[in-house]
C-alpha cells in the first residue's frame, strides 16, 4: 500500500511540474506579449495606411493604460478605425502600465506637439462651434504618433512596465520607432532608462 501511495505521489508531483510549466506563464512573459502585439499591428497599419492611401494615428491613453487607432476622414476629423477588428481599442492587464516618449520627451510635455502645428487641436479660447450635450459629436483627441500613408510613423519610444510584486521582480520592455516599422523591441530590461 505504502508503495502505491509513493508511485501516486510522483504522479501528482509529475503532473504539476507538467501543468506548471505548461500554464504558469510569468508577468515578464505576457508583458512581452503585449509589447509584441503592438509592434506587430503598427506595421499592420502602416501597411494599411499605404494601400488604402489614408493617414493613422495612435492615440495612447495613460490613465487606464490603453491605446487605440484613428484614421483621417474626407473632413480632416480624426475618426476611430471601424470594421477592422485588430485596430479596436485595446487596454493592457490590470498589473501593466506603459510610458510614451516621443522625441525625448516625455509623454507629459503635451503641450509641445501642438506648437510645431502637427495637429489642430483648437486650443483657442473661443467658443464659437461647441455644442455641449452630444457626447457622439465631441471631436477625439489627436493622436500621439501619426502614420502617414507613406508608410512613415512619428519617431517614439513606448516603455511596457510592469512594477514587479512579491512573486517577481521589476521588468520593463522598450518599442522604438525611428522612421518606419518594424519597430524594434528591447528588452527585457532590469532599468528603464539606462536600456540595459
Amino acid at each position: 500500500m505504502l508503495e502505491i501511495m509513493l508511485v501516486l505521489l510522483l504522479i501528482g508531483i509529475a503532473a504539476g511540474y507538467v501543468m506548471y510549466n505548461a500554464f504558469g506563464v510569468s508577468q515578464s512573459d505576457l508583458l512581452k506579449n503585449q509589447a509584441k502585439r503592438l509592434q506587430v499591428i503598427v506595421t499592420m497599419a502602416s501597411d494599411f495606411a499605404v494601400l488604402n492611401q489614408q493617414q493613422l494615428g495612435i492615440r495612447f491613453e495613460q490613465k487606464d493604460a490603453s491605446y487605440y487607432f484613428v484614421q483621417l476622414d474626407e473632413e480632416n476629423e480624426w475618426q476611430r478605425i471601424s470594421g477592422e477588428k485588430i485596430f479596436e481599442p485595446h487596454e493592457l492587464p490590470e498589473q501593466f502600465t506603459f510610458e510614451l516618449n516621443i522625441d525625448d520627451l516625455p509623454w507629459e510635455v503635451e503641450d509641445r506637439l501642438f506648437d510645431r502645428d502637427l495637429f489642430d487641436e483648437s486650443l483657442s479660447v473661443s467658443e464659437d462651434g461647441v455644442e455641449i450635450g452630444n457626447e457622439e459629436e465631441k471631436k477625439l483627441p489627436p493622436p500621439q504618433i501619426l502614420i502617414m500613408s507613406s508608410g512613415e510613423v512619428t519617431p517614439f519610444s513606448l516603455n511596457f512596465v510592469f512594477e514587479g510584486d512579491v512573486q517577481e521582480f521589476p521588468v520593463y520592455f522598450a518599442l522604438i520607432n525611428k522612421d518606419a516599422p518594424p519597430l524594434e523591441l528591447l528588452g527585457p530590461l532590469e532599468d528603464l532608462y539606462s536600456g540595459e
